[in-house]
């Protein structure tokens, strides 16, 4: 906004110019207010005080939206504490005489949300979207970081999603009324509010739209409009089941998988060999689409035959009440008391000639014919699995022989139909494999209910969401009620105390939980499916339960690590959860390290009785999280060990436990420092080969301070942390079990007379706060600048136990610069002294020709990385990247220890986990790692 402040505009009594501080330059022939591209005249807004309550209400509910390009740089300041307006390139659209005219804002893009919903017959789902809340971050720092990498804005999207949450609700039909009170209570209708301090001045305008399909779209529009005051833009049903099953499979790396005989197994579908396929949508009745591409679609074919017809005929025959209570008795069936198979024709032999197993359903509900039974004579559960399996079986048989038409490989099933039943989508898996002869392959959506509604959101214009890559989303573990809504799964949540007695509910009703019903072995099976399971399940847990949709987080600014050698056979972690033993293993180890992981979460926030209170919670959510995936690992999408302790950091952070070590790197940083001149006099005294070794000794040694390791934890209680390292380094005796020091040591130092170029950018993934950093990391760091090597620190964005974070990087890397002219330099060079009051004796002269200290933030909150998500500022910085050195545990083990790189890469760290040391390098806890790989 040229010449005005972010408060000269908006005031309590509409448009002000702040003390009239630029009424001079707004005087003249044609006295106008410039807005960055739009020209409009003062005095027809001084004289129309309405136009600026338009401007608020389009503001917060619903104008701009639909408009929205990169904020410019003449945008308002964007405030936390509500939405701010961007008034670049703003117009009035219409004439300055009228009583109202409309003022279009192109560039808004401030805590702007969409709503969605597909309105059924049985349920109505909801997608919508919430800003994230912006970090506060050093500006001039990621000015300077910027600045040297190379990285510029003018790569951004035409209509950017500048990043926030997509979330996933859905309400029974019959319930509508909570669902428009949920709506109503998070002020959806408004455009979505994170922030609850200026609820009061908003209220729909009459002309709000929010999209929906689905029948009840028609049906209940009038009710939207009484109760919330908005119209329901209706889009096509078929449009947003494609543009929704589209998105999921291009954009999500977990949403398909396969279900055979109760194993689940996720396929990555490559998006560039996507199309064509066979979607098949199940709800009331069947539709077939074929998918071309993206708005390339034709409906094929389909049956009534589905939902409905279960359902229906399900309530006649067995009196249920309810979908899931029909799903669960079929769980408890044994049809083979109501249907004719094979066996029974053929006096228990089975027909081999034709492939027909003695199991195989001859005829569904053909034993009845012969039987004189009434219906009171037989079990409503052997009619409900049954009735689930001749209308699952036909559905699979008619899709195949679709696919089979158009030859199609790959079919997609999806709708509330299914609920991520497993005995419907074995029988429907079944079906598929059994007519195509394992030719085709039946798959399934994780969002299959939400492919309506997630079509419908993604049909507002100019959102970009359909942009995104795989990458930028992060699939963030469901908390359940605190981030739902209607009787399904909870009640809406107001605030923190909400969540924590929902927990206390949620602990008490997981006892209830049970895991499926075990199938028959593979080779037991006909057509007809499977024999009498061997133990029964007492009650329906589905995958389409409270626990497994979760928040996808949106992150424009993730991108792929661009030194990855082979990015899709990329795997970060190199524990496998899949097998039973290690399950368990891993899962103990967390359990045990619960109770002091939230002393030290309660004596973060001071010990309160409300601290202790969010401890509490904060371990009955980890606790049943842990619960509900020892029973399925594969609940929340493919699990690996980098995936669990990520979820212990989000469930501290869902508690509002920001930073549980904060006082004890503190405390270690100081510690760390206090000794480093000495540390650094010591290497400057070395020969070069002597000091490289220390260095990483150094390293090794260090990165024994680990609270994430009850072994390391049980030190602590033994000596001080300069003894611990003392006894660390005394140990550091070589061979090391995994030692390529001498292969590294040719690298950097030559033999003979040749010496080696220097590299010109190392990366450097950091671990643990306090001596890993201080004592480890940062002389090797030195040692790297002073051969002339650009070195850039890479450090999570949030906290995650220790570990150090980028946000404190930049303050112990200034408070080290007051002992030493190599890092002071280098760090002035790389913006990290910006603002830090370094004592020096010779100025800066040099800074000029010093080679840059640089941080920069990986984009995680967890000890582990997975490269395939890593910020836009790493992703930059590596791209001239020569040596990548990944230090720690979780960095360099327990992820990457199998990644390969295109460049240099050293992989050093010391093995705190007995477990870990057998798998992976068949060693004892301490051994040392020291692994160097060349370029690939």
């Amino acid at each position: 906004m040229a010449g005005l402040k972010e408060d000269s505009i908006l005031g309590i009594d509409g448009i002000t110019i702040k003390e009239e501080l630029e009424i001079d330059k707004l005087r003249g022939d044609h006295p106008v207010l410039e807005t960055g591209g739009a020209v409009i005249k003062r005095e027809s807004l001084m004289n129309n005080r309405s136009v600026i309550d338009k401007v608020r209400e389009e503001g917060s509910c619903g104008r701009g939206e639909r408009d929205m390009v990169p904020p410019t740089s003449n945008s308002i300041h964007r405030s936390g504490s509500r939405p701010q307006l961007d008034l670049s390139k703003a117009a009035i659209e219409g004439t300055f005489e009228e009583r109202d005219p409309t003022i279009l804002l192109p560039n808004q893009s401030d805590d702007i949300s969409h709503l969605a919903l597909d309105i059924g017959g049985s349920l109505i789902k909801l997608v919508y979207f919430s800003r994230h809340q912006d970090r506060p971050t050093n500006d001039k720092r990621k000015k300077t970081v910027k600045e040297r990498l190379g990285i510029s804005n003018g790569n951004r999207r035409s209509y950017p999603i500048l990043g926030g949450r997509l979330h996933f609700v859905k309400f029974e039909t019959s319930k509508i009324n909570e669902c428009l009170d949920f709506i109503s209570s998070k002020q959806l209708h408004c455009g979505g509010m994170d922030s609850h301090s200026w609820h009061s001045e908003t209220s729909p305008n009459g002309n709000a739209v929010i999209k929906a399909t689905g029948g009840g779209a028609y049906k209940f529009a009038d009710l939207f409009k009484e109760r919330l005051g908005v119209s329901l833009d209706k889009e096509d049903e078929m449009d947003c089941l494609v543009a929704g099953a589209n998105f999921l499979l291009k954009a999500i790396r977990h949403e398909a998988f396969t279900h055979m005989e109760g194993q689940k197994e996720f396929v990555q579908i490559d998006q560039n060999d996507l199309f064509p396929y066979l979607l098949v949508n199940i709800g009331s009745g069947v539709s077939m689409i074929k998918v071309d591409g993206d708005g390339k679609f034709e409906r094929v074919s389909g049956t009534n035959v589905g939902g409905g017809t279960y359902w229906g005929l399900g309530r006649l025959l067995t009196k249920c009440k309810s979908f899931d209570e029909l799903l669960e008795l079929s769980q408890k069936g044994d049809n083979r008391t109501i249907d004719m198979l094979v066996g029974d024709i053929y006096g228990g032999m089975d027909y081999n000639k034709i492939g027909l197993s003695a199991s195989t359903i001859a005829s569904s509900f053909g034993k009845t014919i012969s039987e004189k039974k009434e219906l009171t004579g037989y079990r409503p559960e052997d009619i409900s699995l049954s009735l689930l399996r001749m209308i699952s079986y036909n559905i699979g048989q008619i899709s195949y022989l679709n696919a089979l038409r158009f030859g199609l490989k790959r079919i997609f099933f999806g709708g509330f139909f299914i609920r991520g039943h497993a005995y419907t989508m074995d029988t429907i898996s079944f079906a598929v494999h059994f007519w195509s002869k394992g030719e085709a392959q039946a798959m399934f959506l994780r969002h299959e209910g939400f492919l309506g509604a997630l079509g419908a959101f993604m049909s507002y214009e100019k959102h970009g969401l359909d942009d995104l890559m795989v990458h930028q989303l992060v699939e963030r573990f469901p908390m359940g009620a605190p981030y739902i809504g209607g009787k399904i799964h909870g009640p809406a949540l107001g605030d923190l105390n909400e969540k924590i007695s929902w927990m206390e509910k949620f602990v008490q009703k997981g006892t209830e939980i049970t895991a499926p019903v075990p199938m028959a072995p593979p080779g037991t099976t006909g057509l007809g499916g499977f024999e009498v399971p061997s133990s029964k399940g007492g009650t329906l847990r589905s995958d389409a339960s409270a626990l497994n949709v979760g928040v996808l987080h949106l992150v424009p600014t993730l991108e792929g690590f661009p030194q990855l050698a082979d990015p899709k056979m990329y795997e970060p972690n190199t524990i496998d959860l899949s097998d039973h033993n290690e399950l368990e293993y891993w899962f103990t180890v967390l359990s045990e390290h619960l109770s002091d992981l939230v002393d030290k979460a309660v004596a973060s926030e001071g010990g309160t009785d409300d601290a202790k209170r969010r401890g509490d919670a904060f371990a009955r959510a980890f606790s049943a999280h842990l619960a509900r995936l020892m029973e399925e690992p594969a609940a929340y999408g493919k699990l690996g060990l980098a995936n669990l302790l990520e979820l212990r950091e989000e469930c501290l952070r869902e508690f509002q436990f920001v930073d549980v070590y904060r006082s004890i790197k503190q405390r270690e940083n100081e510690a760390s420092l206090a000794v480093l001149p000495d540390l650094l006099a010591e290497l400057d005294s070395m020969t070069e080969e002597t000091r490289l070794l220390t260095l990483i000794e150094g390293v090794l040694a260090a990165n024994i301070f680990d609270w994430g390791s009850r072994a390391c934890v049980e030190l602590y209680h033994k000596g001080t942390i300069i003894e611990i390292y003392r006894m660390s380094r005394n140990k550091m005796q070589r061979p090391w079990r995994v030692d390529d020091f001498d292969v590294f040591k040719e690298r950097m130092l030559g033999s003979g007379d040749k010496k080696p170029r220097p590299h010109k950018r190392a990366l450097l993934f950091v671990d643990n706060s306090g001596a890993d950093v201080v004592l480890g990391m940062l002389p090797l760091a030195r040692e790297l600048l002073q051969r002339g090597t650009e070195v850039v620190l890479v450090a999570n964005s949030l906290p995650a136990l220790n570990d150090v974070t980028a946000m404190e990087l930049p303050d112990i890397v200034a408070e080290a610069a007051k002992h030493c002219d190599i890092l002071r330099r280098a760090a002035e060079a790389g913006g990290l002294l910006v603002d830090a009051m370094i004592n020096t004796s010779d100025g800066s002269k040099e800074n000029s020709s010093s080679v840059p200290l640089m941080v920069v933030e990986n984009g995680c909150g967890s000890p582990c990385i997975d490269l395939r998500q890593v910020s836009s500022e790493l992703a930059a910085a590596a791209k001239d990247a020569d040596l990548i050195i990944l230090e720690g545990m979780g960095r360099a083990l327990h992820t990457n220890f199998n990644a390969r790189f295109k460049c240099e890469a050293l992989k050093l760290a010391m093995v705190k986990n007995q477990r870990l040391a057998e798998k992976l390098i068949k060693g004892n806890i301490y051994d040392c790692v020291c692994r160097y790989e060349p370029a690939s």
